[in-house]
């Protein structure tokens, strides 16, 4: 109930990575990587149209530094023959290898490149309306399509579950690091503010007041400098622009899973696990420990411990 758990995985409305290739719900995905590190990831869009964006420079991440870039890729839309940089009429030639990596979530391809480097593609309904509101905007119900690309560790997502506020409510609490660094950035992120080292923390519930089913509560920003984040199931307003303003929730579920992107151009990571049971004492305190380790310098979240 307590372990940290490490897992692969997929942000706000302006901020990349694990790239977004596509906002729109593709299929027919395919991808290639030749020597030269370049990908070519393939698709059809939801006009039946095939597209082919070709993908390079960027590997890895950087740590959040004021006034230097996050990494990003290169890439280049087409929907003909892809000759970017190459003899016009050359054919784009596959020298990925299959997957040996890690476990990832929201899979739909992934490969090693020649110098032992990989990429994968992966899925998901990133922007669902929050407070378990059934889709009311066609970005609701987009699975978007990211691409990393990465070698060594993956970022680390560490999930906790805790009682709040004298034990009468249940809530998470947890830290997003890579390379032992934690994952933060220095604006929270907006339709009008972009940060590419913002990191939001997505929150759903299974099974709760909202109906059955995986509904999404929240979305929310970790925090600088810590790179941690903590969130409450209580009753709240829905943001601004909702089909109705009544206070909804709390939304705590059978199960809950909180899902991140990496930086710069790593995948995308979850974790995912039952609600807390009946309260304890005993338990209450262990979990405390917990929180004033893993918290430690994040001001923000003392009243949630």
């Amino acid at each position: 109930m307590l372990a940290c758990v490490v897992a692969a995985g997929v942000l706000s409305p302006s901020t990349e990575a694990s790239e977004r290739i596509s906002a729109e719900s593709v299929t027919q995905v395919r991808l290639q990587v030749n020597r030269s590190g370049q990908a070519l990831v393939s698709y059809v869009d939801p006009h039946g149209k095939l597209w082919k964006v070709l993908a390079s420079g960027a590997i890895n991440a950087r740590h959040a530094t004021v006034d230097v870039p996050q990494i990003s890729f290169t890439k280049h839309y087409t929907s003909g023959r892809v000759s970017h940089r190459r003899p016009r009429g050359k054919r784009f030639t596959n020298a990925c290898a299959a997957y040996d990596g890690p476990a990832l979530v929201l899979l739909v391809a992934a490969c090693k490149a020649p110098d032992g480097s990989y990429w994968a593609l992966q899925q998901w309904q990133r922007l669902q309306p929050m407070r378990g509101f059934e889709p009311f905007r066609r970005e609701h119900t987009a699975s978007e399509l990211h691409l990393s690309h990465w070698d060594g560790q993956l970022p680390v997502l560490e999930v906790y579950q805790n009682w709040t506020y004298g034990g009468g409510l249940q809530g998470v609490f947890g830290r997003l690091s890579y390379l032992g660094v934690p994952v933060h950035g220095f604006r929270t992120p907006s339709p009008k503010t972009n940060d590419p080292y913002s990191r939001m923390v997505y929150i759903d519930t299974f099974n709760s007041v909202y109906g059955p089913g995986w509904k999404r509560d929240t979305a929310i920003a970790t925090h600088r400098p810590t790179g941690t984040f903590c969130y409450t199931f209580v009753t709240q307003a829905p943001p601004p622009g909702y089909p109705s303003s009544d206070a909804r929730g709390p939304g705590l579920g059978e199960q809950h899973r909180v899902t991140a992107m990496g930086p710069g151009v790593t995948p995308i990571v979850r974790w995912a696990g039952p609600r807390l049971g009946s309260y304890s004492d005993a338990l209450d305190a262990t979990i405390n420990e917990v929180f004033d380790q893993v918290m430690a310098g994040d001001r923000m979240c003392t009243v949630e411990r």
